[in-house]
């Protein structure tokens, strides 16, 4: 197996690189803050002082950081991947980001030999946790067959979906579905409980027919039961529906429900709460109803 780089250990990274770990491979990890390395550290991986020395020291190097901004940094920026890696090598970059920005680095990057797949994740940190994440690829044939057996380390889902970009472009199809569903779930449950309904009922009968998703099966519950712990954040949601904004007016596509999502989730960051989960959506429909969707 060749060694495996992760730079990026926040709620996702640090899951896949323990995943990693567990598949038999030898990672090597870097991260801004080096404190999040360090339980990686004492379970095997190797820690390098900075993307350039952990590409120095890996074939493949799996990338999964926070904004567009943030991958241009550890990519191209001063100590970047690109400062180590040599021909021959394969980036794969987890995170999500423009798709634009996606076509740019592949071109970038195959300018001086080096393979680049995109390929977002979804499944929050429960996925990224237990190796069960959904990965949509974005990158040619072989580039994607060669990042196949690192993505299966960590994913239960593995779609290639076309060229460079698109991994990136279906993320955040992705994401249009899992806000404008949290709406759907956040204004049933609302619904329930003004209905008097119990709640765990509710969620029994419903969710092995039509209106049944992950979102209602698992964020619905920390609904119910007052859990805010994030899967995804608020603040990190919200960076995604900018991107599929941004990429929805560049081609024209209606987004109405996907706006609104983005507008309500502005008013819980006004209140301090964008480090809650994305399903905390159920606040501004409770606060409209004056009540509360838990028992």
């Amino acid at each position: 197996m060749e060694r495996v780089g992760v730079v990026g250990l926040g709620i996702m990274g640090g899951g896949m690189a323990a995943n990693l770990l567990r598949a038999g491979f030898e990672v090597t990890v870097w991260n801004r803050t080096p404190a999040k390395a360090a339980p990686l550290a004492e379970a095997g991986a190797e820690v390098a002082g900075s993307p350039a020395e952990l590409a120095q020291r890996c074939g493949i190097v799996v990338v999964c950081v926070s904004d567009t901004p943030d991958v241009l940094e550890v990519v191209t920026g001063d100590r970047g991947i690109l400062d180590g890696a040599r021909p021959g090598q394969l980036v794969i970059d987890c995170s999500t980001i423009a798709p634009g920005t996606a076509r740019h680095l592949a071109g970038e990057l195959g300018g001086r030999g080096i393979g680049a797949v995109d390929a977002p994740v979804s499944g929050g940190s429960e996925g990224a946790a237990n190796g069960t994440l959904s990965a949509m690829v974005g990158g040619s044939d072989e580039d994607v067959a060669r990042a196949r057996p690192v993505l299966d380390a960590f994913c239960a889902s593995v779609t290639h979906v076309g060229p460079a970009g698109a991994g990136q472009a279906t993320k955040l199809v992705n994401q249009i579905l899992v806000v404008v569903t949290m709406l759907g779930v956040s204004e049933a449950l609302v619904f329930a409980k003004a209905q008097g309904l119990d709640l765990d009922a509710v969620l029994a009968a419903v969710s092995g027919g039509a209106a049944g998703s992950w979102m209602l099966g698992n964020r619905g519950p920390q609904v119910i039961d007052r859990d805010w712990r994030p899967g995804f954040t608020i603040d990190l949601q919200q960076k995604d529906l900018r991107l599929v904004l941004e990429a929805a007016d560049d081609v024209g596509a209606p987004v109405l429900g996907t706006a609104l999502v983005h507008q309500l989730y502005r008013t819980l960051q006004r209140d301090g709460l964008g480090g809650e989960g994305n399903h905390a959506l159920a606040k501004v429909i409770e606060r409209l109803a004056g009540l509360e969707a838990g028992r």
